[in-house]
């Protein structure tokens, strides 16, 4: 691998497009910024000095394979990610390059993990989903918290927004994943996914501070659901959030494609239990969508700086050593600790 790596970022001027590219110079790689609409490509790279910008269309795979030349990985960040996800990783299989993309729609990290294997394997490359907030941050703190065992009896995964703000990209995945359910939802229960047709329940979550107590509602299933039990043994996983951020989500506000880092804070605590035994990991940080960019960029770097690169469908809690992926994220605006 070279000292300063080509990574293509597609839907580059996307709200987490922009933190990725940000991520990605911030390390002296170069991106290159590719998307559908030549005209934010040009605004986006007035911002920086140098860099190529190759618009491409999914609908136009000639102009992908062009995007991808000379990138020694490609990083989706362009929802929705049913639309997306499966040009982009078959352009990547083309270039013979890894992919690695930031979705949350439970049913796109499922087709990928379904479909890929393969021919990701006969391609000699990684394709990696789910490398964000949702699907990659509880793979690593699950993944690290099990440590030495085989297998557990249940995740329990608990998240705690004090806003969510969504993007406008967010809402629209929103409405296409509820499409695609006939507005049913998905709940992980004995070691596979169903769709259910009834409310979700609402409980309450006592997180550590600064949250405390706090109404959630449970079999809120995002992409962990598909992570986790990629390379984990587990029979149970339940997920709750709490209520007010899933307000916004509903709701008509939007944050704007500036990518700029909000004030949102964030909590996730994951407990790991085996028979009596529970082991617990708890992250803390700011801003969903800029912390999935140090996510899937160290994501990238693991997989390129691997002395022999791993093929086939892969999480990130499959790369290397969890706890260690986690520390490497640690800064100013995010900490993790286990116990």
């Amino acid at each position: 691998m070279t000292s300063h790596p080509t990574v293509t970022v597609f839907g580059a001027y996307g709200h987490t497009g922009r933190f990725v590219v940000a991520e990605l110079i911030r390390r002296g790689w170069t991106p290159i910024l590719s998307g559908r609409d030549a005209g934010k490509l040009t605004d986006l790279a007035a911002s920086y000095t140098g860099l190529e910008i190759r618009p491409a269309s999914i609908d136009d795979p000639e102009s992908l394979d062009r995007a991808l030349v000379g990138a020694t990985a490609v990083i989706n960040a362009a929802g929705p990610f049913a639309a997306t996800a499966a040009p982009v990783t078959d352009a990547a299989l083309r270039a013979r390059i890894p992919y690695l993309d930031v979705a949350a729609e439970v049913e796109v990290a499922l087709s990928t993990v379904d479909r890929y294997p393969a021919l990701a394997t006969a391609a000699g490359i990684a394709v990696v989903p789910a490398a964000a907030f949702y699907g990659g941050l509880v793979d690593l703190l699950a993944t690290a918290a099990m440590g030495d065992w085989a297998a557990a009896d249940e995740v329990s995964i608990a998240y705690a927004l004090d806003s969510w703000l969504p993007t406008a990209g967010t809402v629209a995945t929103g409405h296409v994943s509820d499409a695609r359910r006939d507005s049913k939802r998905l709940v992980f229960r004995q070691g596979r996914l169903e769709l259910r047709s009834d409310d979700a329940p609402v409980t309450e979550w006592t997180f550590p501070e600064p949250f405390g107590p706090q109404r959630v509602q449970a079999d809120f299933t995002t992409a962990d659901s598909v992570t986790l039990p990629h390379h984990l043994k587990v029979s149970e996983i339940s997920s709750h959030m709490t209520v007010a951020p899933l307000e916004d989500l509903g709701g008509p506000r939007t944050t704007p494609p500036t990518g700029i880092r909000s004030d949102q804070q964030f909590l996730v605590e994951v407990i790991v239990r085996s028979g009596d035994e529970r082991r617990r990991a708890v992250a803390r940080g700011q801003d969903i969508y800029a912390i999935t960019a140090p996510i899937v960029v160290e994501a990238t770097r693991r997989l390129l700086e691997s002395p022999t690169p791993p093929a086939g469908v892969l999480t990130v809690g499959q790369l290397s050593d969890a706890a260690d992926f986690l520390r490497s994220l640690g800064s100013e605006h995010f900490t993790v600790e286990f116990s």
